[in-house]
């Protein structure tokens, strides 16, 4: 009877420390949302995301909070978008975190960006970067996953990473990244078709944030309210930039949910065009809860404006 119970009691330790090491899940912490909810894609019910910006927030300039750093300490993989976005804040969170798994170079520390070709970085300056020329990234324009097609090498790389981190669910992230690709190429197809009534369409924006998305769409950026990036435009430059619509005939005005629309608005209301406030990333606004969401978004609320503008002036 003794040995009985110290065999089951065996067992039922064994059987514990399996079951227990089967549920263990990747913890994984982005620095955007769209980075996110492409790993909650990939990863299912085999990781544990946390973002550490929220979609209300511009991800340039974030406080290195105590509480990051502590959801960092625990990941085992990091996920970020490289191309200086968060060098502010992000080597400030990797030092206070203690965390070696995710450090640079170790095999937790990921920057999508690698996961793109060097000719698919927009606007890269050439020759030196100074402060006098604004918030410049001297690496390119990190905003690239608003370019669906973007979307999916970043998921392939993030998969890759799942793999070689948790090898025994292999197969489950290579099922989940077909499902996603799958899903994301017939989006896109449909996305495309709608869009094509944008193409040529010459827009004004605020900031340079939406080059990816309007180099898709085949949409021309004519100039910017900003003076130069991250700079508020002078009243010379804003009548410039007011002169420029009305010669350039331009019908749109875009600026960012999280960046104050009143200067956008003031434009617009002087040139005739019509503004639109878009979510600058997922969970920004109502209906971009994830990345599909997101991307849809932005294609349809163009689109509209568009429309909308067209009617008013027939």
């Amino acid at each position: 009877m003794k040995k009985q119970i110290i065999f089951m009691t065996l067992l039922f330790l064994i059987i514990a420390i399996g079951t227990g090491k089967a549920a263990k899940k990747l913890d994984v912490v982005t620095t955007l949302p769209s980075l996110a909810s492409i790993t909650e894609n990939i990863g299912g019910d085999q990781v544990k995301v946390y973002s550490i910006t929220r979609g209300v927030q511009d991800a340039h300039y974030v406080e290195a909070k105590p509480s990051y750093m502590l959801n960092l300490n625990k990941a085992d993989l990091l996920i970020y978008s490289g191309l200086e976005l968060e060098i502010g804040w992000l080597p400030l969170l990797i030092q206070g975190a203690r965390n070696q798994k995710v450090v640079v170079g170790a095999r937790g520390n990921l920057n999508a960006s690698l996961a793109l070709p060097e000719q698919g970085i927009l606007e890269k300056p050439r020759g030196e970067v100074d402060r006098s020329m604004g918030d410049v990234h001297p690496a390119g324009n990190p905003h690239y996953l608003l370019n669906p097609h973007n979307g999916f090498k970043v998921a392939e790389f993030i998969a890759d990473k799942l793999i070689e981190l948790d090898p025994d669910h292999q197969s489950v992230y290579e099922n989940n990244l077909e499902t996603f690709k799958k899903a994301l190429s017939e989006k896109i197809k449909q996305w495309e078709t709608k869009a094509k009534v944008l193409n040529g369409l010459e827009v004004v924006c605020y900031h340079v944030h939406w080059s990816y998305l309007l180099d898709w769409l085949g949409i021309q950026q004519a100039g910017y309210i900003e003076l130069r990036p991250g700079i508020p435009p002078t009243p010379r430059h804003k009548r410039e930039i007011i002169e420029l619509i009305k010669q350039h005939g331009i019908k749109l005005v875009i600026v960012s949910s999280w960046k104050d629309p009143k200067k956008s608005k003031e434009v617009a209301d002087e040139t005739g065009a019509e503004l639109v406030i878009l979510p600058g990333e997922v969970n920004a606004m109502d209906g971009s809860e994830d990345y599909f969401l997101w991307i849809n978004y932005l294609v349809n609320q163009l689109i509209e404006k568009w429309n909308s503008h067209r009617e008013k002036s027939d």
